[in-house]
């Protein structure tokens, strides 16, 4: 079964300084059975692309609570395209305002999950939505 486990990356954009919930979605997502790469505070998006390519991740999962979402999380969609990792679905969480969420859709975010998702909804979302690249 290791052979199709999903990949994901959980990434802190940003200046954030909060990452407790980036903590529990991480262990919730490797406590469901997927193989789960945490980066840590203070992540430039090259950083998060560069370690979703050096990790071979089917999923990058970012949390951001900064309010900068609309300039970080396209940003590093846009970078994922640029070497050759399109099919990498990204999804995001954290202080996410819900007129944001169609302009976050549009520029190729997956998901959005803001506070009071379940673990169990997320887990469900991936299952659904990402499947290994072979």
């Amino acid at each position: 079964m290791a052979e199709g486990k999903i990949r994901i990356l959980v990434a802190k954009p940003g200046l954030d300084g909060h990452d407790r919930g980036a903590k529990v979605v991480a262990r919730g997502l490797r406590d469901a059975g997927f193989e789960v790469i945490y980066t840590g505070l203070h992540q430039t998006p090259e950083m998060i692309a560069r370690a979703a390519l050096d990790e071979d991740v089917d999923a990058v999962g970012i949390s951001i609570m900064s309010g900068a979402h609309l300039t970080l999380m396209p940003r590093i969609v846009e970078l994922l395209k640029a070497q050759g990792q399109a099919e990498v679905a990204v999804f995001g969480g954290g202080v996410i305002p819900e007129d944001d969420h169609p302009a976050l859709f549009k520029a190729g975010i997956k998901q959005v999950f803001t506070p009071g998702a379940s673990i169990a909804d997320i887990v469900t979302w991936v299952r659904q939505n990402v499947r290994p690249q072979v």
